[in-house]
């Protein structure tokens, strides 16, 4: 019989390449952040940095590679990540969360929440790969942050990336669970309508990835649309504010969102012709007099609330002139 030597460095690679196999086909288990084996780790922000460099230059075909053929044939891949590479360069991101997968179910499995943190999650899929790897990233600075994730998963043809997300995180600052905190107290107050605003924040950036889920995210539901509902039976829009002479109608009010945050939105309709930017200012100066007293809490703890006013209610099939205004608060 032939004995075939292997070379000491061959042999040396060939271990740690067992090594690493050996920590992608463990028993069932999760692993988060330094757990996770570092060959694995150091082998995925490789695949990573390569696939973000792709994106940031908006290569589709490039980071096609990466795709399972699921993402390849889904017709919003290719908006999808136009939608990350103008992420990826409006700001720098770094990454937040990384897990290695063992799943135990093929149906569904779950990472569940620990700790008693207000922001503690579980991540749930559905018909997960036996083996997956998830990384999660989110810019240094902005007020409103969008949460980018991407998954791989081991299919019978490699390794591949089968979710690829960008979706809200933050608004001002905020999560979901501390916004949904912040809009239960303001209902404690009497601040109706703020307290529907922030909760409508909430619900928006209540789920940063399609696996994630918040402790709060049922309860806020019930919580938002039992408010929402009060604000419909005590605010008949248009709202007409009788206590000035020109009697503007509020028609909307809305979370208005740009890169210094997001805040609240007022939509009037005035008898004042929008060319006469005097009299719509002193309207407006009227209006601002009085919001506080008609809508508590809106005009409390932000830094601006804004306005625009219409001679007509906008429609979805043409432009309608307006004039917006600023209320800097702080």
């Amino acid at each position: 019989m032939k004995v075939h030597n292997l070379h000491p460095l061959k042999f040396f690679a060939f271990f740690i390449l067992i090594l690493i196999l050996q920590g992608c086909t463990s028993e069932p288990g999760v692993w988060k952040n330094e757990k996770i084996n570092g060959g694995v780790k150091a082998d995925f922000h490789a695949r990573n940095d390569e696939l973000i460099g792709y994106i940031k230059l908006h290569q589709i075909k490039k980071v096609k590679w990466f795709l399972s053929r699921e993402l390849n044939q889904d017709n919003s891949t290719e908006s999808l990540v136009e939608h990350l590479s103008n992420r990826f360069n409006d700001n720098k991101y770094q990454l937040l969360d990384e897990y290695y997968l063992v799943n135990k179910y093929i149906d569904a499995d779950t990472v569940k929440a620990a700790g008693t943190d207000i922001n503690a999650h579980s991540l749930t899929f559905t018909e997960p790969a036996r083996e997956m790897y998830i990384s999660t990233f989110l810019p240094k600075g902005g007020e409103n942050k969008y949460l980018i994730s991407i998954v791989y998963s081991k299919l019978n043809y490699g390794w591949r990336v089968t979710g690829l997300e960008a979706e809200p995180y933050t608004f001002n600052g905020e999560t979901c669970p501390e916004l949904f905190n912040e809009a239960k107290a303001a209902y404690n107050k009497g601040y109706l309508i703020d307290a529907v605003n922030t909760a409508a924040l909430a619900v928006t950036c209540n789920q940063p990835m399609s696996a994630w889920q918040y402790a709060v995210q049922d309860s806020l539901g019930d919580f938002y649309n039992r408010i929402l509902a009060l604000a419909n039976e005590k605010y008949k829009f248009p709202y007409v504010l009788n206590e000035l002479p020109t009697k503007p109608r509020i028609f909307r009010v809305f979370n208005q969102t740009d890169d210094r945050g997001s805040f609240p939105m007022i939509h009037y309709l005035t008898t004042i012709p929008l060319k006469d930017t005097v009299a719509l200012k002193k309207e407006n100066a009227q209006i601002r007099k009085v919001i506080g007293k008609i809508m508590p809490g809106i005009d409390k703890d932000k830094k601006y609330v804004l306005y625009s006013a219409f001679k007509e209610k906008p429609v979805s099939t043409r432009e309608v002139d307006r004039f917006e205004m600023t209320d800097k608060l702080q």
